[in-house]
């Protein structure tokens, strides 16, 4: 099991840890990662790892067996030993953008209340796939709704409830695509805002941004019809 540390402090950015395995395929698992592996819609982390003056770039991360995150190298090198302790390095840059997206997926889930089919984060545009027939009348007015939530900075914080309280609220699950993760005893709910100004929560496991001011400018782009009653709204980072 990997102590998957990016859930409760996606703002970390350099971490020591120790190898406890190595996979068949050439990945190393750490007892402890920052790195988020590949899951959700939103794509793995990648970075470095540091150890005995030798260096390995990861060129993304993985879930493994059970409860282990896979680090995956570049290219084949030899790996540091099972019991060494290293330094893992995060490549800040592309994760805080992937963090920026990921929150505002969630934003544009807002505006556009409808059940959601599919989606994917990227470090420069995102998308989310509705349940939609029509495309919405005024997309000017969607770009605009979403700016005006990133310019409220609203806080955006994480809690925990239980598989039976999630199976008692079936509204906080939006995608039809992607079920939360089942059969590990907690479900972590990410909401934005707070107290009366609550406008979001839902279950949620990848890393996101401290205030909705973070994510910067949002430009809506094209909405594709996929299917006779599904919409793919793309979304860009300014």
């Amino acid at each position: 099991m990997t102590e998957a540390l990016f859930r409760e402090d996606a703002y970390l950015r350099d971490m020591a840890a120790t190898v406890v395995a190595h996979t068949a395929e050439g990945g190393i698992v750490l007892d402890r990662s920052i790195f988020y592996p590949t899951g959700g819609g939103q794509p793995g982390d990648s970075g470095s790892v540091v150890w005995d003056g030798k260096e390995l770039e990861i060129a993304t991360t993985v879930k493994g067996d059970g409860e282990a995150i896979v680090l995956v190298p570049a290219a084949p090198m030899a790996l540091p030993h099972v019991g060494v302790k290293l330094v893992q390095h995060l490549d800040w840059e592309r994760r805080h953008r992937l963090m920026r997206m990921h929150t505002a997926l969630h934003l544009l889930s807002v505006i556009l209340p409808l059940p959601v089919t599919g989606g994917q984060i990227g470090a420069e545009k995102g998308r989310l796939d509705f349940l939609m027939p029509e495309p919405p009348e005024d997309r000017d007015a969607v770009e605009a709704a979403l700016n005006a939530l990133v310019d409220s900075d609203l806080p955006v914080s994480q809690s925990w409830i239980s598989e039976a309280e999630l199976e008692a609220n079936p509204s906080l699950v939006k995608t039809m695509s992607v079920a939360p993760p089942r059969g590990r005893g907690a479900i972590r709910l990410v909401q934005i805002g707070e107290g009366s100004e609550v406008i979001d929560l839902q279950p949620c496991g990848g890393t996101h941004v401290a205030r909705t001011s973070e994510i910067g400018g949002l430009r809506l782009g094209k909405i594709e019809s996929k299917g006779k009653q599904n919409r793919r709204v793309n979304l860009h980072l300014m």
